[in-house]
């Protein structure tokens, strides 16, 4: 039995989710750095990273990728809209407001996401999991707090929506256990991609980008995109997806981090706190969480609980 598969299924996803939330982390600092108009950077990132995902899913399904398309069936298509208006709300609110508001909007991810499983999977989150949440989001708003004004209302609308989509596409595949929907996000990029598009064409003279803006382009849509949000579409599989929005706020604390140390920002001392409240938070969660686990084991004396993942892949 390999390293991978003598873990749980709780592990298991944590190590998925917190994976693509690290991967993930520079998403919002590369977009800066490129400084593309707005249509034309949601062409390449949708475009790029729909490449990038059909790639990954033919690496892992091989032959099986037409039968793992089929899997996801209306659900999936629906996982793949939802992703897009996600997409578009996080690359557009970064354009029309400030960073601290974007990050205190999308704190509310896990909330949105607690609530709708409550209401539509009748799923019960522990007592240690709202604290950690409310914990995390006043960590969030720390961090913030030094970047965070009036901003436009447009952008934190944006914001607004990608956090409740997200949200929402989380909770929806809890509805289709065992279904992996990572697959369906090439359609995602097609759909981003194509509309995008069309306003970049429509635009005054539109053209190709500069040779290191294309880089940045290139290294954040075809790799990271694509690796990152397909560890983390998979989070649903194996964790309640007010969880994965929970370990998804590593992604805001070290792209935060990885701003101030790349651009030269200096960090308050309030957001240095914040960031810190939120990774001990997510850090004895999980210790304590580990320690419930390992304590249930030697209980029951049975051993660790097997994946429903029908890919058997990574």
């Amino acid at each position: 039995m390999s390293r991978w598969h003598a873990l749980s299924h709780r592990q298991q996803g944590l190590l998925l989710t917190a994976g693509g939330a690290l991967i993930m982390a520079p998403d919002a600092l590369l977009i800066k750095v490129a400084d593309l108009p707005d249509a034309e950077i949601l062409m390449w990132r949708g475009y790029l990273s729909g490449l990038g995902f059909l790639l990954i899913a033919l690496l892992r399904y091989g032959r099986g990728t037409l039968a793992a398309y089929r899997r996801c069936g209306w659900t999936g298509i629906a996982v793949a809209l939802l992703f897009s208006l996600t997409t578009c709300g996080f690359v557009l609110g970064n354009q029309y407001t400030k960073a601290g508001n974007v990050l205190m909007i999308l704190a509310s991810s896990p909330l949105i996401a607690a609530v709708l499983s409550w209401i539509i999977l009748k799923e019960r989150l522990p007592r240690r999991t709202w604290l950690a949440i409310c914990l995390c989001m006043a960590g969030i708003a720390m961090v913030a707090l030094d970047d965070a004004g009036e901003g436009s209302w447009l952008g934190n609308a944006f914001a607004l929506m990608a956090a409740t989509t997200l949200a929402i596409n989380f909770t929806l595949c809890r509805t289709r256990p065992g279904v992996d929907m990572s697959p369906m996000l090439v359609f995602n990029g097609l759909v981003v991609g194509s509309v995008a598009g069309l306003f970049w064409l429509a635009g005054s003279e539109p053209s190709l980008p500069a040779i290191n803006q294309l880089a940045v382009v290139v290294v954040l849509c075809l790799i990271i995109v694509p690796c990152g949000v397909t560890l983390l579409q998979r989070g649903p599989l194996y964790l309640p997806s007010a969880e994965v929005g929970l370990l998804m706020l590593l992604e805001v604390v070290v792209g935060t981090l990885l701003a101030w140390w790349i651009l030269g920002e200096q960090p308050a001392p309030v957001a240095l706190l914040g960031g810190g409240l939120v990774l001990g938070t997510l850090l004895a969660k999980g210790l304590y969480e580990r320690r419930l686990e390992l304590r249930q084991r030697a209980l029951l004396g049975a051993p660790p609980p097997v994946t429903v993942d029908r890919s058997n892949t990574l």
